[in-house]
This record gives C-alpha cells, structure tokens and sequence, in this order.
C-alpha cells in the first residue's frame, strides 16, 4: 500500500466515522496491534477536531502503511481562526510515537502522525 487519501468537508460530523474507518484499515493493513489501532483512530479524529477549531472547512488526510503507519491530516479552506487544543495536542503526544505540527499565521494547519 502506497497511500490512501480521504476529503471531505468538517461540517458533516457523520464523515468523523468515515475517517475513524479508513484510519483503522490502514492499520490492519500494517498488523497493528489493537490497542495501538485504537489509539491511532483517536489521534486521527482529534486531530481533525483541531482542525474544525481552527476554522477550516475541510480536511485532507493521507494514510500510508509503508514502514510504520502515517497519516497527515490537513485543514483547508474557511475562515481560519485561534482555537483550544491544548487538551487534544496532549492525547495525541500521549498515543502516538510521533506527532509533528504545522501552523500557518499561528493556527495548526496540519497534523502528521506516525505510529
């Protein structure tokens, strides 16, 4: 597997369970363990949340399985705004074994996780 891409717009909170199930597959894809699978599908759904605090309308992420598992998850479009994610950057921190943050004018733009 090289890589999985998912779009869709941050309004529709239906299409969290969406993300949660692609992020799940890819790890099964990669023989995660469960615990650890379980924690990546937090980490992937917070790290959307920041982005819709953040402002944007929607959110791009990209999964990979290539040595380890991956996913860059990315806020588009809105009206960018400063949001409270210090509780959610700290869950991640904890599950995950990297988590790395891009901002833009101060605002996370980005988050890219990796197990």
């Amino acid at each position: 597997m090289k890589s999985l891409s998912v779009e869709f717009y941050l309004g529709d909170s239906e299409y969290m369970t969406a993300l949660r199930l692609v992020a799940g597959a890819v790890c099964s894809t990669a023989d995660v363990d469960v615990d650890m699978l379980e924690d990546f599908k937090v980490c992937v759904t917070e790290s959307a949340l920041i982005l819709k605090n953040g402002g944007f309308e929607k959110v791009r992420a990209v999964f990979s399985a290539d040595g380890g598992v991956t996913a860059e998850i990315e806020g588009e479009g809105g009206q960018t705004k400063a949001g409270d994610c210090e509780l959610s950057l700290a869950l991640i921190g904890a599950l995950v074994e990297r988590c790395d943050i891009t901002k833009q004018d101060g605002i996370i733009s980005k988050v890219t996780l990796g197990i």
